[in-house]
């Protein structure tokens, strides 16, 4: 039987005093975002003398809100569905079929990971314009297929690895063609990565600024991130409406997360016994 010691008792104070410093910036967003922007250069730390949920229905309006979280949702929606098709499928390719040529596209995927993106966004707009798939969505649904796509096949390439192949060989037999392979035995073997992959995609591309920034100039196609800035001039930083507009930009994603939590500690386990 396990005792409780000094030492657990320590580290159970470590964790929960790093627990509150991680918090303290979400206190400051959520606080702030029902205050006045008086009441806020006042004292941004303290509580609110009275909480102004007007500020979020003002920035539901100036936002045009339900219009950027769809456009938001749907670029993540696509993005995630495509770079979960492509990246499993790849890397299990990859594992499948070893050689040199095989060895050299993995090595390549993998040094895309690191190279920054500031390094090829001005080619990228510039191909982007030749391509004609500049301010769309269409569009940067399949630039985030080319930046998300490396790091997938590189989470997936490990995983594949420990799905025993004698497993596929008996489907083959049974008569199941290769497509039939992967999805009815491969992918749901999959699901502890692939719930990894969504994660972590989910993200980036819920919360990118950049990339949005340099391909939707129409203002109908604003995301969140996108809309948000807007309160964040060069001369004028309405933190009130802000603050507000950033609570309802995390809380989709805040519930997503909490949504798939127990996946994700599933996830956890089936990735350590494998």
């Amino acid at each position: 039987m396990n005792r409780y010691t000094k030492k657990t008792f320590g580290l159970e104070v470590i964790g929960i005093v790093l627990g509150i410093i991680f918090l303290i910036p979400f206190y400051f967003v959520v606080v702030n975002s029902v205050k006045s922007f008086a009441e806020i250069l006042i004292d941004a730390a303290a509580l609110p003398s009275e909480i102004l949920l007007s500020n979020y229905a003002k920035v539901w309006e100036i936002l045009n809100f339900p219009s950027a979280f769809m456009n938001s949702f749907i670029i993540t929606f696509l993005s995630i569905v495509g770079l979960i098709i492509i990246s499993s499928m790849a890397a299990w390719k990859l594992v499948r079929t070893p050689g040199k040529f095989s060895s050299f596209l993995f090595i390549m995927f993998v040094s895309a990971m690191v190279i920054p993106f500031q390094a090829v966004m001005i080619p990228l707009v510039k191909l982007g314009g030749i391509l004609g798939i500049m301010n769309s969505i269409p569009g940067i649904v399949m630039m985030y297929f080319g930046f998300g796509v490396p790091l997938s096949i590189f989470l997936y390439h490990g995983f594949v690895k420990t799905v025993p192949i004698e497993i596929e060989e008996s489907a083959r037999i049974d008569g199941c063609s290769q497509f039939g392979v992967f999805w009815r035995i491969v992918f749901p073997l999959l699901k502890p990565i692939t719930v990894t992959v969504i994660i972590l995609n989910t993200l980036w591309i819920w919360n990118d600024y950049l990339l949005p920034l340099l391909v939707l100039q129409d203002a109908s196609l604003r995301t969140i991130p996108l809309a948000t800035s807007s309160f964040f001039a060069q001369y004028t930083k309405q933190w009130d409406m802000g603050l507000a507009a950033l609570v309802l930009g995390i809380t989709p994603i805040i519930i997503f997360f909490l949504f798939l939590q127990k996946h994700i500690i599933k996830g956890i386990a089936a990735g350590s016994i494998k």
